[in-house]
């Protein structure tokens, strides 16, 4: 085993994170973990796997839910493709009758990419897999000192070919965990404990002093601004709802009535747009109250700027059939983005 190998397993052993999905060697749990935490803390995640294993414990009732009752319980996680490709891809491993267990079989899997698939592959099946997450990145890029960018295709084949040679391939399960669990408590992105690491007397990044600026990335994320005005529709016991199309952003989740404007817009603005006029103009618009105004919602690409309005109408007025007029008590029983979530959780409390 390589230097790195040695002393990282060694510092594992007294620093590992007693994780559910670490004490299992089950293809499918672990399967399911490694999604959650593509795009997500293991502090937030934890929670969220615990729930979600309890109400589809295997392959096979994930692939019987309903997709909105998939989607609520991953209500709250963000990049919500990832519950659509889990419930799509359990489908297809029902169809095949067993959870497959080659690399390229796992490989294949809908949402499933080189990293999940190797270590999906390497906890479940011991098969000498690298994985190379953005802890890996890290642990690797400072300890031998590569600048070579990340993000880049040159960069990711550079990469992986050092991952791979530097894997103890006699305990693949035990270094991947190591590796990620090195990279995320003690070879931290900001800020690390050089001086307390096990690898202090060999980090190249240290001796050059270039802890901080590895690893490098070549292109920098472009974020836009969205500006979302939306309408909590009070109509006696009930409300309107519409599910959202693909192509955008929180695909197949419900929200309010919405209108999207290029800039922000000042209250008075926004009730003399044509887009109000199209959706309340049919019908008696008895009062309009702004229920929280420029609520800062930040995605990986953009940055929402959201205001939500309640408006009252009579019960028996409808605003056209694009939306769904549900019972304002049967809300929770649609998968909602948090951003909704959070206007949901405002309207209560106001009208409570």
């Amino acid at each position: 085993m390589s230097l790195l190998g040695d002393k990282i397993i060694d510092w594992y052993k007294d620093n590992k994170r007693d994780l559910p999905w670490r004490n299992t060697k089950n293809p499918y749990k672990i399967w399911i973990s490694e999604i959650i935490l593509q795009q997500t803390r293991v502090v937030q995640g934890y929670d969220y796997y615990c729930r979600f294993i309890e109400r589809f414990p295997d392959y096979q009732t994930l692939a019987e839910a309903d997709e909105d009752e998939v989607m609520r319980y991953w209500q709250g996680l963000g990049y919500y493709s990832r519950a659509r490709n889990l419930h799509e891809a359990a489908r297809s491993i029902v169809k095949k009758g067993a959870f497959p267990d080659t690399y390229p079989e796992v490989r294949k899997l809908k949402g499933v990419g080189d990293y999940t698939a190797a270590a999906i592959c390497s906890f479940a099946y011991d098969m000498p897999c690298a994985v190379v997450d953005g802890n890996v990145y890290r642990v690797i890029s400072r300890w031998m000192g590569v600048e070579d960018p990340i993000d880049t295709s040159a960069g990711k084949k550079i990469f992986a070919a050092l991952a791979d040679e530097l894997l103890d391939k006699e305990r693949p399960a035990l270094y991947n965990q190591a590796i990620m669990d090195f990279g995320a408590l003690q070879c931290v992105p900001s800020s690390p404990a050089c001086m307390f690491c096990p690898l202090s007397d060999s980090c190249v990044a240290l001796q050059k002093g270039l802890v901080e600026e590895l690893p490098r990335k070549a292109h920098k994320t472009k974020v836009s601004n969205r500006y979302f005005h939306y309408f909590y529709v009070h109509a006696g016991i009930y409300t309107y709802i519409y599910k959202r199309g693909a192509g955008d952003i929180w695909h197949n989740l419900y929200e309010f009535p919405l209108i999207e404007t290029e800039t922000e817009l000042d209250e008075h603005q926004v009730l003399q747009c044509q887009e109000f006029v199209d959706l309340f103009g049919t019908c008696e618009v008895i009062h309009v109250r702004l229920v929280a105004k420029g609520i800062k919602h930040v995605l990986s690409h953009r940055i929402i700027y959201a205001d939500c309005y309640e408006i009252t109408i009579p019960e028996t007025a409808s605003i056209g059939n694009t939306y769904q007029r549900v019972l304002v008590d049967d809300l929770h029983k649609f998968p909602v983005s948090r951003l909704t979530s959070r206007f949901f959780s405002l309207i209560l409390e106001q009208n409570t």
